[in-house]
Formats: C-alpha cells, sequence, structure tokens
C-alpha cells in the first residue's frame, strides 16, 4: 500500500506526538483535535518537548472528519481515549471511504472490534508510548532517542501490504515497528499491564500498592486463561522492549493519571479494568479487585479529585 496521508484522530499525548514524529519525517499529516488544543496548534503549532529539547511544528488540524475530504492512500490513526471510540469511527463513516485502514494506536482491546464492525480493515497496535500532554498546544515524548515501540498487526490476525507499509512509516519516525500476525497477543498482555494505571493515578505516589495491582493481575490472567485468550507472557514482553525506550529522570504517567491531572471529568477504566470485569462476568470468574477499582476509579474522575489525592487505606476500605 502507498501511504500518502495520515489522518490523527485525537492528537493529545500519543496521537500528537506521533502525527509530528510522522510529519517531521516528511509524511502528510492532518490532525483531528478539539477545544484549546485545538486553537493553540491553529495559533502557534504543536509544541514537541523530546529529549533533545522542543520544537514547533505548523501541522494542519481539524475540529472533525466533516472538514475532511477523503482519498486514496489516507490511513486513520484512531488515538481517541476508548470511551470516545463509537463516536469517532461514526464521525470518519462520513468522511472517509470504507475502505480506508482504520489503525488503533490505543490501549484496550475493545476498540478493533468496534471498528470492525464499520471498516473492513482494522489493525491493532500494541503502545508503548511514554508520552504526556497536560496544556493546550504542547505535547512530550518521554523516552529518548527512541521514543515508542509500535508494533502493528491486521485485526483479527495477520499482516498485510498496510501493515508493512505503516510500520514502515512509524520506523521512518523513528520508532521502532515490527509487524504482528498475532498482534492481539501483546495488546491483551498490555491491558493486563495497564490494570494499575487506575490505582497509579488515583493514589498517592509515596504509597505502596504493589499487591493491589499484583491481586488485579492476577484476576485478569484467571479471566483470559478462562475465556481461552492468548496472550504474551513477561519474558516475551520483557525481551521486546528490552532497553530500547530511555525514558528521563521524571517519572512516566499514565494516560489515565493525564485525565485527572487536565480534569477531563472521565477515565478510561472502564476499558482495562471493565474489560477484564465483563470478561469474568462471561465465563463465570469472580473479578471483585478489578470491579472495585473500576468503580472507585469512575467517582474519582466524576468528582473531579486530582492524580494521587487518594490516601491508599482509602482505596483499601472501598476494596473491602
Amino acid at each position: 500500500m502507498d501511504v500518502k496521508r495520515f489522518i490523527v484522530y485525537g492528537a493529545g499525548a500519543v496521537g500528537g506526538s506521533l502525527g509530528a514524529f510522522l510529519h517531521r519525517a516528511g509524511h502528510e499529516v492532518v490532525l483531528i483535535v478539539r477545544g484549546p488544543h485545538l486553537d493553540a496548534i491553529r495559533a502557534q503549532g504543536l509544541r514537541v518537548v523530546t529529549g533533545a529539547g522542543a520544537a514547533t511544528q505548523t501541522i494542519p488540524a481539524v475540529s472533525g472528519p466533516d472538514q475532511l475530504v477523503g482519498a486514496a492512500g489516507d490511513v486513520v490513526l484512531l488515538a481517541v481515549k476508548s470511551m470516545n471510540t463509537e463516536a469517532a469511527l461514526r464521525d470518519l463513516i462520513t468522511a472517509v471511504d470504507r475502505a480506508t485502514p482504520i489503525v488503533c494506536l490505543q490501549n484496550g482491546v475493545a476498540n478493533e472490534p468496534a471498528a470492525l464492525r464499520m471498516f473492513p480493515n482494522v489493525y491493532g497496535v500494541c503502545v508503548m508510548f511514554p508520552t504526556t500532554h497536560l496544556e493546550p498546544g504542547v505535547v512530550e515524548a518521554r523516552a529518548w532517542p527512541v521514543p515508542a515501540i509500535l508494533d502493528i498487526g491486521r485485526y483479527p490476525a495477520g499482516v498485510d501490504g498496510a501493515a508493512e507499509a505503516v510500520a514502515a512509516a512509524f520506523r521512518s519516525a523513528g520508532c521502532h515497528a515490527v509487524p504482528r500476525a498475532d498482534i492481539m497477543r501483546w495488546k491483551y498482555h498490555k491491558l493486563l499491564m495497564n490494570l494499575g494505571n487506575a490505582v497509579d493515578a488515583i493514589v498517592r505516589p509515596d504509597e505502596d500498592v504493589t499487591e493491589i495491582l499484583e491481586r488485579a493481575r492476577i484476576e485478569g490472567m484467571k479471566v483470559l486463561t478462562a475465556a481461552g485468550i492468548s496472550f504474551v507472557t513477561a519474558v516475551e514482553d520483557g525481551a521486546r522492549r528490552g532497553d530500547i525506550l530511555r525514558v528521563g529522570v521524571r517519572r512516566s504517567v499514565s494516560s489515565s493519571w493525564q485525565s485527572l491531572a487536565r480534569g477531563t471529568g472521565s477515565i478510561e477504566t472502564d476499558y482495562l479494568n471493565g474489560e477484564i470485569v465483563l470478561l469474568g462476568r462471561r465465563h463465570g470468574v469472580p473479578t471483585p479487585v478489578n470491579e472495585r477499582i473500576q468503580h472507585f476509579a469512575e467517582v474519582v474522575a466524576r468528582e473531579g479529585r486530582p492524580p494521587g489525592s487518594v490516601p491508599l487505606a482509602e482505596l483499601v476500605a472501598a476494596l473491602g
């Protein structure tokens, strides 16, 4: 496939950073973004902070797909939070050809099946990309000189020309990217890792949450096993990551942490811990830890509490 343009739907931490790296590498990129972030990008460009310093890029940005004319060679990089995927897909249907590749550059495993309901060519990416977006018009890539590992595969399985072409584009932008026929095995392992995002986001940073995270992941592994869902081992994942992603002194924070910091009023937990809860209910496996983390994080987000503001004792009491 000859990729002619990347449409980045959701130019926050991951989408904005990758869009900027692709644009810098010479690819045609258009960002779909809204609110103050869009205003800032239009007024002064997108400021990208990396280990090499800060640079501002002038990248075309629109507020919705309705402002675009779809064309052959388009590839959509879907980088919105999972709870916004359905609305984004319905917006895209009116603007791009149904054969357009939809690349789910997202955590969780619910986005790919949602996209496949509307588009025939869907791709999953296992996103290992330490990035932050806390102020309008600014994104920060925390790992350098390699900012991300973005392995990609066709959903539900396989590798084709589009996967190869997108992986090559990611590599041209400075990222590591390997086409994988079994990409969902990698995404399910990433899901297990992401079960701690909400806990990391809400609990005070000086408190030890190791036991809670372990309980959540053990539940997750039991559920995936009961459901017959394959996932890569920690050893496989560790071998893939190696020492590729070198993050600076400041700790990397999850997208859930950033949602609380920006005061969005929502959090992605329904599609992380909630995915384990859903599968547990389907297959008769109890998931009390993940269920209570899911509900507690929703309350914290809805109440507008900042990240790292919950004493561990309060979460433990909620867990029962």
